[in-house]
């Protein structure tokens, strides 16, 4: 299973496995990165130029699955980051309190790391990252659990979650002004 610098799992064996998408995928499998930051890397960008863009990796958009002549660790520019907000592993939403400083439910869990882990000085490797809960995201660093077990919330979390869920519906209720004056 793959590591971090210090050692601890990242609950999976491939981080490509878990990904779905590059975020520089644009409309007709065009890589937006290419276009919108060529100054970044003038060489990758004219390597896509002549084929318009279209990502090495996704190939023709016509074509079903992934179809290109590179896999997603090829692309020097690749980075895929979760925009869903609930664990991937055991599906509790995120709810977050607005004007509050209490922790969030859900954190960034990064399944790709430098490729020299051991000694965390190799070149960098791409940004892959999905959401976890506390919970799991705590036993996947402290154990073997793996981020694709299918497994129910943890009680304290859904707990967390409908004390959250309670003080928003509390905060909704109507109230009077002589109510609020008198508070």
């Amino acid at each position: 299973m793959e590591k971090t610098p210090t050692g601890t799992s990242v609950g999976v064996d491939d981080p490509y496995s878990e990904v779905d998408s590059c975020d520089h995928l644009a409309e007709e499998n065009r890589c937006r990165f290419a276009v919108e930051h060529r100054d970044q890397d003038p060489e990758f960008s004219l390597s896509l130029e002549d084929d318009d863009y279209v990502c090495p990796v996704t190939g023709d958009e016509e074509e079903e699955g992934l179809t290109g002549r590179w896999s997603w660790s090829d692309c020097p520019q690749f980075r895929s980051r979760d925009h869903d907000h609930d664990c991937v592993r055991c599906g509790l939403e995120e709810r977050r309190m607005a004007h509050d400083d209490t922790r969030p439910l859900l954190e960034e869990h990064h399944l790709s790391y430098s490729e020299d882990s051991s000694h965390g000085s190799g070149s960098p490797s791409h940004e892959i990252t999905v959401y976890l809960c506390r919970w799991c995201h705590a036993k996947v660093h402290g154990s073997w659990a793996r981020v694709d077990d299918d497994v129910e919330p943890d009680p304290e979390a859904i707990a967390e979650k409908e004390g959250r869920r309670s003080r928003e519906l509390k905060e909704m209720e109507f109230r009077t002004a002589d109510e609020l004056h008198d508070e």
